[in-house]
């Protein structure tokens, strides 16, 4: 996969160390040249330029990329950056960082926005997490087509603990897409049992209404005949 990441500070940097780990071609661009000296990570190409002219993007070759990330610390350059890289250079998937929260209703499609990525609300979410395990927690939107990633982290007494995944009806338009026990992260298969603290991600479709999850988290799962 081919990414451009617009801003080369310590947000860009990361993104870039994590992608180019995982075998992924990576452009950093940025227009402070001292920031680019300091930014330079290894196997990365990186450009000293304005990421909100087009000149700039058709230099880096925007149109030939997967992913365009827009990572300064400016909300009016995400915006921008995003915006000419949906717009004039067809790029399949945008992904923005929100700096101010205030700022986030208009990282929509309007502006280009595939995903916008609110460090605040994210380390809200993890805030939420920790004085209300049990309670579900919205991580971030797909503006494009309105789905939402939840986390929940089941407490001890949650009737699900010990069921398996394939036993629990999980309400349509709901999927539960990652638990994470401890430092591990496993892809559920329908045997895998839920354990207490597990946390649980789900995609959550914009039709499908969050509370549901809530009650059959909280009810005992229905019991499976027993197999020959």
């Amino acid at each position: 996969m081919k990414v451009l990441i617009a801003g080369a500070g310590s947000v860009g940097r990361s993104i870039a160390r994590d992608l180019l780990e995982h075998g992924h071609d990576v452009v950093l661009m940025d227009n402070n040249p001292t920031g680019m000296r300091i930014a330079q990570v290894a196997e990365a190409d990186w450009m000293l330029a304005d990421a909100c002219e087009l000149a700039a993007l058709s230099e880096a070759r925007t149109e030939t990329m997967d992913v365009v990330v827009a990572a300064t610390g400016d909300d009016k350059v995400n915006l921008v950056v995003s915006f000419l890289a949906k717009t004039e250079f067809g790029v399949p998937r945008t992904v923005a960082r929100v700096n101010n929260p205030r700022n986030e209703w208009m990282y929509d499609a309007q502006w280009g926005v595939d995903v916008a990525v609110s460090t605040p609300r994210i380390m809200t979410a993890m805030v939420e997490e920790a004085v209300a395990v049990g309670d579900l927690v919205k991580v971030f939107t797909f503006h494009q087509s309105g789905a939402s990633i939840v986390e929940v982290t089941l407490p001890a007494d949650a009737p699900v603990v010990g069921a398996t995944v394939r036993e629990i009806a999980w309400p349509s338009e709901i999927v539960l897409s990652c638990i994470v026990r401890g430092d591990r992260t496993i892809a559920p298969s329908p045997n895998d049992t839920l354990e207490s603290h597990d946390e649980l991600l789900f995609i959550v479709s914009s039709e499908a209404d969050p509370e549901e999850l809530n009650v059959v988290l909280r009810s005992a799962p229905a019991a499976t005949p027993a197999t020959e």
